[in-house]
């Protein structure tokens, strides 16, 4: 899986996940079968239901292209960064430099759509999205924008905190760790581990969030003053209590 790093206007540097050229199809085909139910809706209530003829039919029909050609930008434009397809694959398009994408970045990717998708049948949108260092198209590079996962994929399993190892003589300190459910260590896991990916201020809060948190189910005081430990020390006990 590809990332980037973003930094804000607040000098914050956030980690995404980029977007899958798979999950980008995917939203593509979904906002296809999207444009086509309502193109062909209204087609069925204007040309069947009103028997639109003449002048009429000719507007109609330009509106209906319209639609098909305004579709992405309408929406992109409206939705901060989201099509139907993707709301539905929980992607979005943002700004690589920080910043708010604005209506002219929308337009950009837009026109360059024409290239990248239609007149290559998407081979060129294909071939630079998994290739480039930050799955960029032409449209993306042009509007200096990227497409990023909402919901990061989380590759945890129990396998995976079962490998951790702990020595045999490890004194469990939180003997209440065996209350915790296998997802909550799925997660505590996987916090640790961006962090140490992404030592950045955004996965410092979120290592504190979750420090904070156990603190609270667990009835422990105080997680003390190196919050890495103590979660260390947390997943290690739930898996000497629990195996």
């Amino acid at each position: 899986m590809k990332n980037i790093e973003i930094k804000t206007t607040q000098n914050v540097v956030l980690a995404y996940e980029l977007a899958e050229l798979r999950d980008r199809i995917v939203a593509f085909l979904i906002d296809i079968v999207c444009m086509g139910a309502i193109i062909g809706l209204l087609s069925f209530i204007g040309y069947a239901g009103f028997y639109l003829e003449g002048t009429m039919a000719t507007a109609f029909g330009v509106l209906l292209a319209c639609i098909f050609l305004f579709y992405s930008l309408a929406f992109e434009t409206l939705n901060n960064g989201q099509s139907l397809g993707k709301m539905a694959m929980k992607i979005q398009v943002i700004k690589i430099n920080g910043g708010k994408a604005t209506s002219a970045d929308y337009a950009a990717r837009w026109v360059f759509r024409m290239i990248d998708i239609y007149f290559s049948l998407g081979g060129i949108a294909s071939i630079l999205v998994a290739s480039s260092v930050k799955a960029q198209r032409l449209g993306d590079i042009v509007a200096t924008t990227a497409v990023i996962k909402l919901v990061p994929k989380v590759e945890l399993s129990l396998a995976d905190i079962l490998t951790i190892k702990s020595k045999e003589n490890h004194a469990v300190v939180y003997l209440q760790a065996k209350l915790l459910k296998e997802q909550e260590a799925l997660l505590i896991k996987n916090v640790l581990d961006r962090y140490k990916k992404f030592p950045n201020a955004a996965h410092r809060e979120a290592l504190s969030m979750m420090a904070k948190r156990l603190c609270s189910v667990l009835d422990v005081q105080e997680a003390g003053h190196d919050e890495v430990q103590f979660l260390q020390t947390i997943l290690h006990d739930y898996v000497v209590l629990t195996r």
